[in-house]
């Protein structure tokens, strides 16, 4: 049988263990759609990835993103530990520990930079997509009760909103760590009560952190993509970026490049640090770039590759 190896790495995380762990298979020649799909609901990760020859030769790599139920079309852990794997492979040149490269994804082409971090750490940053913000959305005790929580536990002052630099997550704001800590998604009133709202993603925030110089405390829930939580989510975190500029809850107002610091997934016991620079002029942002270190793990090789299964004709009277 052909074998597959892939890299085990876990991402926004100094130490093993920690982050967001995915799945890297550094060449997904000859997997169909359905294997990769298959493949992914076997590791059960959040997300696997599998790169491929660019359909562009201008770009470097094609990276196709999956959960353990569907494709996406793009997603921030995925792409930047895809693009450490590569580099620490030596498929992306890196000259004093810094280089970049181009992914296609579903989305389009996502610029990609690495760099030394310090402590033998490489920081890799991707590119996102500029905000498309959806309306400030009214049904505030609808998405509550989705959580498991109360209308009083989302923050007064701050809109619940769709906000999307590639994918659209629905924005939520709890007033504090104990009100965030007692979120739970509801499977039976997800798509009812979020759907309309713009996005069936919700990343719930509050200002209120449990370590000092961190901007958010995070918790971002998919039930319906198979991930009941994630433990980092780097394509949440460009769009939260962009709604505190939007909604001026800045740390320097006079700031043209705002980093903002997420902490996320201590509730799974794997923290995770996520960073998120918003270039704007005045209120219009013009650049996200979300950045994050990565740790490997391990290695692994699939020695069974899903075939197709046969059609049955069901027996007819």
């Amino acid at each position: 049988m052909p074998e597959h190896r892939y890299e085990l790495v876990d991402v926004f995380t100094d130490r093993p263990f920690g982050g967001n762990p995915l799945a890297v298979f550094p060449d997904g020649r000859g997997l169909t759609d359905a294997a990769m799909q298959a493949i992914a609901r076997e590791l059960n990760l959040s997300e696997t990835t599998f790169v491929l020859p660019p359909a562009d030769p201008a770009n470097d790599f094609r990276v196709r993103i999956f959960t353990p139920a569907e494709e996406l079309p793009m997603a921030g852990h995925p792409t930047l530990g895809t693009a450490f794997v590569l580099a620490q492979a030596g498929r992306i040149a890196l000259a004093q520990g810094r280089g970049s490269a181009r992914f296609e994804e579903g989305v389009g082409v996502i610029p990609v930079t690495l760099e030394p971090a310090g402590g033998g750490l490489t920081l890799v940053t991707m590119e996102q997509r500029p905000p498309v913000f959806g309306l400030d959305w009214e049904d505030r005790k609808g998405v509550a009760e989705a959580l498991s929580a109360d209308e009083w536990m989302l923050h007064p002052s701050y809109p619940v909103q769709a906000v999307s630099c590639g994918i659209p997550f629905l924005i939520v704001p709890v007033r504090d760590l104990e009100a965030i800590r007692r979120l739970s998604p509801r499977r039976d009133l997800w798509a009812a009560r979020l759907g309309p709202a713009g996005s069936l993603l919700a990343m719930a925030f509050t200002l209120q952190t449990s370590r000092p110089g961190i901007t958010a405390h995070c918790r971002m829930f998919a039930p319906t993509l198979g991930v009941p939580e994630d433990p980092a989510t780097g394509a949440a975190a460009g769009p939260l970026g962009c709604y505190f500029v939007h909604h001026a809850i800045l740390p320097r107002p006079e700031d043209p490049a705002p980093e903002f610091r997420f902490e996320q997934g201590l509730e799974l016991g794997r923290p995770s640090l996520l960073r998120a620079t918003i270039r704007r002029q005045g209120a219009r942002v013009d650049g996200v770039l979300v950045a994050g270190t990565c740790v490997p793990v391990g290695t692994g090789v699939l020695h069974a590759v899903p075939r197709p299964q046969p059609t049955h004709t069901a027996l007819r009277r």
